[in-house]
């Protein structure tokens, strides 16, 4: 396996004609798709991966200057897809990498033919006529305790940017993910995720693309999916019924239905 592939774990399943590429969000890794692949795998060939620092990926080739803003790591995943032979692919990114992903789209538009956001937001922080769900003292205090205490901050956290508190499994599964991420590595992905703004990048976005909208999501609340609807030319939104900021695996059959629906039409 040549070093692309290798630095972010890659793996190529299912034999459909067309292509799929499944980024995980912040604290996670490529395992968080397990509950909708085997609904794609029949249709499209599905490429899923792990950033650098998260899952199996190699985390020497990890380079705090690359990685300083979200291009560094829309750039690994325009490698990844050049070493692939990708064309007209389907980018499916959640949070975080719904971002990364319009990133990537604007550096190599031949690749991706369509967008998925599960749960994206283009700025966390609140701004002046824009609401972004953050004010700068409460994520101040999210990125001190991660520094301080990183497990303890994954523990406390994961369940509920999870919501569904009824189904504590799926906090559980969502800490686990973030404990076994690399604390030095998640701490400046944080500070890159959090502090970033791409609302100035949505106009260059020149493909369809879905947002698909928790009605409650503390992560990415309901005025952000608007935002990007409203400021991304030929995007869709769709508010599911689903709560919290991981759909995909709190809710994978509304997912899997809503994500057939617009790529079918």
């Amino acid at each position: 396996m040549n070093n692309i592939l290798k630095r972010n774990n890659v793996n190529v399943i299912g034999n459909g004609a067309k292509t799929m590429v499944l980024a995980h969000g912040f604290g996670c890794d490529q395992n968080v798709w397990n509950y909708i692949v085997d609904e794609f795998s029949s249709d499209y060939k599905l490429v899923l991966f792990d950033y650098v620092g998260a899952g199996k990926s190699d985390l020497s080739a990890y380079d705090s200057t690359r990685y300083n803003s979200l291009d560094g790591y829309a750039l690994d995943i325009v490698e990844i897809c050049r070493e692939l032979n990708l064309r007209d692919a389907v980018f499916v990114g959640h949070s975080v990498s719904s971002m990364i992903g319009l990133l990537a789209s604007k550096m190599a538009p031949e690749i991706f033919g369509k967008l998925i956001f599960v749960g994206p937001s283009p700025r966390y922080l609140n701004d002046e006529g824009y609401v972004g769900g953050f004010e700068k003292t409460d994520l101040d205090g999210l990125l001190e305790m991660m520094d301080t205490n990183y497990l303890g901050w994954s523990r406390a956290l994961a369940p509920q940017i999870m919501g569904n508190l009824d189904r504590p499994e799926l906090g559980e599964s969502l800490t686990n993910n973030f404990c076994a991420t690399d604390p030095k590595i998640a701490r400046q992905f944080a500070r890159v995720t959090f502090l970033s703004d791409n609302r100035a990048d949505l106009k260059y976005s020149a493909v369809p693309s879905l947002t698909l909208q928790c009605s409650e999501d503390i992560i990415a609340p309901l005025e952000v999916g608007k935002y990007i609807q409203q400021n991304t030319p030929n995007n869709s939104m769709v508010v599911m019924k689903a709560t919290g900021h991981c759909p995909h695996m709190s809710a994978p059959e509304e997912t899997i239905r809503e994500m057939k629906h617009f790529l079918n039409n």
